[in-house]
């Protein structure tokens, strides 16, 4: 019974983890960005292959985000004075933000493109 009480707990960490993360600013925009696609895609009537290519692309985003908050936190606990290393690694954690971010607007181009201006 001790493992089921432990897996339970991971979840529960886990959606503090979520709340945590929602609480960022750059998690909001990412959030707010999702939720437009969403309206759209439900609006354009996408089809289900779009459906996923965009629900994969929104959570990549998401979960690079949240890695990068969690990244830049170790690295304030390590390294409270400032270090180049600390610095470029949490540069290099932003960047793959952006790098998922590039992707997925690549993405929205590429699924909208015929609903909003034809094949």
């Amino acid at each position: 019974m001790g493992k089921l009480r432990a897996r339970i707990a991971s979840f529960r960490f886990a959606g503090r983890g979520l709340a945590v993360l929602v609480r960022q600013p750059n998690a909001i925009i990412h959030l707010c960005a999702a939720a437009i696609v969403i309206s759209l895609a439900a609006a354009y009537r996408v089809t289900p292959g779009d459906w996923i290519a965009l629900i994969l692309a929104m959570t990549l985003v998401l979960a690079a985000e949240a890695m990068n908050t969690a990244l830049e936190r170790v690295v304030d606990l390590a390294s409270p004075e400032w270090s180049a290393l600390a610095r470029d690694a949490k540069d290099l954690a932003a960047a793959s933000v952006l790098i998922c971010s590039i992707g997925a607007a690549c993405t929205g181009a590429v699924v909208f493109w015929p609903y909003v201006f034809g094949p």
